[in-house]
């Protein structure tokens, strides 16, 4: 479905293109039409004005030396040299030039990045993904689905397709009116079966029951005071710097950060516990920075 909104963008695209290309090449005909046209009465017209002093020259009688004067006017050629027309030419440029980066820019209105990709291959049987992999629910009627070794068969969790073993992420979640959410970053390594290993590798904060608490691996929750419910929740990981730090983007208010050294790749996460509604990861935003060379 995805991919036919992008074809028919492109197709709409070109289409839009080549219509403004023919516009102007209409245009441009149009002017010079008109420029050959005045020419052409100007060159008629001095035909005409050399046939008839001919005509005269040729006469028997003294015609052409009683209006000597008046026959020496007309003879005068007023026709300017030819004319350069400025702008005759398709402006190639125009259409050409940064094509496929003026393209790029129109389809953001119908392609978004994704910072975070959800990985179908770890969702818990209970939950519900979108087609575009952003977005996870919770259902009451259990899936038919492989067990394999990465998913969870305990914990409604689902990760993220890419882990991070270096650099600095971001990624914003919208939790909405749920009752019930934890969300952070889990070690690759975790175990999926069972709950002991999912609460022995994950670092994150946890609404529910109307109170926010945090957790670190091997730890009990701790209590977070968080002072306005969040309707999106940020999540920035530095993991060469050892820190994960959650904020409210909307309010711009930060709710708690992590610090640990991070030894190996870590998965963001998402589990929805029994709550129905979706949790949504949201698009992200693209920026590209233009170098002159």
């Amino acid at each position: 479905m995805r991919l036919e909104k992008l074809h028919q963008f492109l197709y709409h695209e070109e289409r839009a293109r080549i219509a403004e290309l023919k516009e102007e090449e209409e245009q441009k005909s149009q002017m010079m039409k008109k420029k050959i046209e005045k020419m052409s009465r100007e060159i008629s017209s001095l035909s005409d004005t050399i046939r008839t002093i001919k005509e005269e020259l040729g006469a028997e009688d003294i015609s052409f030396l009683q209006n000597y004067k008046d026959t020496v006017k007309r003879a005068q050629c007023t026709l300017p040299d030819p004319e350069r027309v400025s702008g005759a030419l398709i402006d190639v440029a125009k259409h050409l030039g940064n094509l496929q980066f003026r393209v790029w820019e129109k389809m953001q209105g119908v392609v978004h990045y994704t910072p975070v990709t959800l990985d179908p291959n770890t969702s818990h049987p209970h939950l519900i993904l979108s087609d575009d992999l952003t977005s996870v629910r919770y259902s009451d009627e259990k899936q038919q689905l492989p067990d394999n070794p990465e998913r969870f068969d305990e914990e409604e969790t689902v990760l993220g397709f890419e882990g991070f073993n270096s650099g600095t992420h971001s990624w914003d979640i919208d939790v909405g009116e749920n009752i019930y959410w934890y969300l952070g970053v889990i070690t690759e390594s975790v175990q999926r079966k069972g709950d002991s290993g999912y609460w022995d590798g994950s670092w994150g904060v946890l609404f529910g029951g109307g109170d926010y608490k945090t957790h670190v691996p091997k730890q009990p929750l701790t209590p977070l005071t968080v002072r306005q419910n969040p309707q999106r929740i940020r999540v920035q990981l530095d993991w060469e710097g050892g820190k994960l730090l959650f904020s409210d983007p909307v309010n711009n208010t930060h709710l708690h950060t992590f610090t640990h050294t991070f030894t190996e790749r870590v998965l963001p996460f998402i589990c929805t516990g029994f709550c129905p509604l979706p949790l949504r990861v949201l698009p992200g935003k693209v920026s590209v920075d233009t170098v002159s060379v």
